[in-house]
């Protein structure tokens, strides 16, 4: 009767490793050629996509400083001085005489 150990530990990672030499073989073999225009082309367009990315982070950072420098100018500028409650009373009531007198 076989051992269960019949082909022993060492055969067996042995034998795995000529298994895993031999489909990357295969793999590489596979595999197709490099083409330069390709790669080139590829190069073209990913730098493309970085500078628009760029351009737009660039124009972003921009557009928050306009932003900042506009609110800070807008806080510099002197409020307009609010109506009292006497003056908003007695436009009220200029506003209410002269409706009572169209009436007549």
């Amino acid at each position: 009767m076989a051992s269960y150990k019949d082909p022993s530990f060492q055969d067996r990672t042995a034998l795995a490793q000529q298994a895993r030499e031999k489909a990357l073989k295969l793999l590489a073999a596979k595999k197709a050629p490099v083409d330069e225009a390709e790669v080139a082309r590829r190069k073209a367009a990913r730098e493309a996509k970085e500078a628009a990315e760029a351009e737009k982070r660039a124009a972003k950072k921009a557009a928050l400083e306009q932003a900042k420098a506009e609110k800070k100018a807008a806080a510099m500028v002197p409020e307009v001085a609010k109506p009292t409650e006497e003056e908003l009373k007695a436009a009220r009531d200029a506003k209410y005489a002269a409706r009572k007198n169209r009436k007549k």
